[in-house]
């Protein structure tokens, strides 16, 4: 369980489903349907939906690429977290925000699976989270020009290594949408 003491609750956090980010991923509409069922789910039961949304050189804010895709609407009164680094706690006020709702665990989707999903996912489990990961409802760009392994491959070993991250009370785990629990521990493995 979460090392945070008195923070039973979770909350989903959706990671930087913005224009820019998803133009030309892999499984685009796929991770957005998937991603919009789980906000629907967490609102359903009460659960706290964090919506994250970085911003760059390429991402300026107001920009088109900075929007969130259109697919996904936040309501008024879900938080909107602003970001500039991959690591969703880095220099934002997400801790606090997640502190104010008693969360212990957060339930991670979004994009980019090599970049800010593993930094948020890393950056939650070192700060004492119990993270899972929706192994369905993320995704990257195609970096192999650069060298880098196919998207389809990163997000399958994002999704392997993950389910085998453990630390001192606290757990990490990797489930499909359609598995995703909001109350007490994650069902079923991606």
């Amino acid at each position: 369980m979460t090392t945070l003491p008195d923070r039973p609750n979770a909350a989903l956090l959706v990671v930087d489903v913005q224009n820019g980010v998803m133009e030309g991923a892999p499984r685009r509409d796929e991770v957005i349907a998937n991603v919009g069922t789980l906000v629907e789910k967490a609102r359903a039961e009460n659960i706290a939906v964090v919506w994250v949304q970085h911003s760059d050189d390429e991402l300026k804010p107001g920009s088109e690429p900075w929007q969130y895709v259109p697919e996904l609407v936040r309501r008024q009164g879900e938080p909107l977290i602003p970001k500039s680094y991959g690591d969703s706690f880095e220099a934002t006020d997400l801790e606090a925000v997640l502190a104010e709702r008693g969360v212990g665990r957060i339930v991670v989707a979004g994009a980019q699976t090599d970049a800010c999903i593993r930094s948020t996912i890393h950056g939650g489990f070192v700060r004492g989270y119990d993270v899972t990961l929706v192994g369905d409802a993320h995704t990257t760009e195609d970096l192999t020009a650069y060298g880098a392994p196919a998207p389809e491959s990163v997000t399958a070993h994002t999704n392997l290594y993950w389910r085998y991250q453990s630390a001192p009370g606290r757990t990490a785990s990797v489930v499909d949408t359609a598995n995703v629990t909001f109350a007490g521990q994650p069902e079923g493995s991606a």
